[in-house]
């Protein structure tokens, strides 16, 4: 074995995953430049599924760890992944997310240029009916986000900048000991503003991979949505002495996504509570003032939330 190339450990967390997660592992371990471009360590953990999953995961060569017991959320697993590890290169992975063969290969030449390397990916939204790539604009193969860039843009809960998304991502071993939360379990919010701060980053301008969107998606969970806007809130306390201004916009920002939440479940008093809090301009009051009248319009011309 050619001890030069990169190992890369990927971590794949699964719960009741039998109808897709075959499909997944075979296009995790069927990467173009496998064993000669670089060496793969899969390691999946599996939160005490009820249906076939562990039975299927035995088949395959791969690191097999179980949860004592089902921890209620995906971020556990990935913390026992991270901590046993042994990737120069190490990435996260979802249940039903299906990586292009080259989505490895694709991210190589860059592995020296920053510690954090992203890509695009396609999105198939079987919630909406509906096939979508996300990728950032432009015709160059890369672009490189100076030291803290990315960081702040999601701190702010900016729209634009570079796909962060967890499926992307392939980042230095040296950032492995940055962890997930484990009291709600599934909120990442706060670790990728830990993974990206201060670092510098690159997005391959390409789509490497597909996220499947289900009805099921936590996005419009009532419970998830609680957890991560508190979550979020507690999360950007830490900045925000260092950055006072970015931290306020986040604040702002992180109540304007509740309020537009309650606005498309039709729970205007609460939408109202919290656009009074959010940012203020003049799609807020706009917002505001449908809360009363016109809101099934909006709702059908307009994307709300997500």
């Amino acid at each position: 074995m050619n001890e030069s190339i990169p190992k890369i450990s990927a971590i794949l967390t699964t719960y009741n995953g039998e109808k897709t997660i075959e499909q997944t592992i075979q296009s995790i371990l069927h990467q173009d430049g496998k064993g000669t471009d670089f060496t793969l360590e899969l390691i999946v953990i599996d939160d005490c599924s009820k249906d076939n999953t562990f039975s299927i995961l035995q088949k395959y060569d791969c690191v097999l760890l179980k949860n004592e017991e089902n921890s209620g959320g995906p971020n556990k697993g990935r913390n026992k992944g991270l901590k046993i590890a042994g990737g120069d290169y190490l990435c996260i992975c979802d249940q039903d997310d299906l990586w292009a063969k080259d989505k490895i290969k694709s991210m190589l030449p860059y592995l020296g240029m920053a510690p954090i390397i992203s890509s695009g990916y396609h999105v198939i939204d079987r919630k909406n009916n509906r096939e979508f790539d996300r990728i950032s604009p432009g015709n160059q193969p890369y672009l490189l986000f100076d030291k803290n860039k990315t960081f702040l843009s999601r701190l702010t809960k900016s729209l634009s900048g570079q796909n962060t998304y967890l499926g992307s991502l392939l980042f230095h071993k040296s950032l492995k000991n940055i962890l997930f939360e484990e009291h709600f379990g599934m909120v990442d919010f706060d670790w990728i503003l830990r993974l990206f701060h201060k670092q510098s980053s690159i997005e391959v301008c390409k789509s490497l991979y597909v996220r499947i969107v289900e009805n099921k998606n936590l996005s419009l969970n009532d419970t998830y949505r609680k957890r991560e806007f508190y979550y979020s809130l507690l999360a950007i306390e830490d900045y925000r002495d260092e950055y006072p201004g970015e931290t306020l916009l986040a604040y702002k920002r992180i109540h304007g996504s509740r309020a537009r939440y309650y606005y498309l479940q039709g729970e205007m008093k609460k939408a109202r509570f919290y656009f009074y809090r959010s940012e203020w301009n003049l799609k807020t009051l706009l917002y505001i003032i449908t809360s009363y009248a016109g809101h099934q319009l909006v709702k059908k011309h307009f994307h709300v939330f997500g």
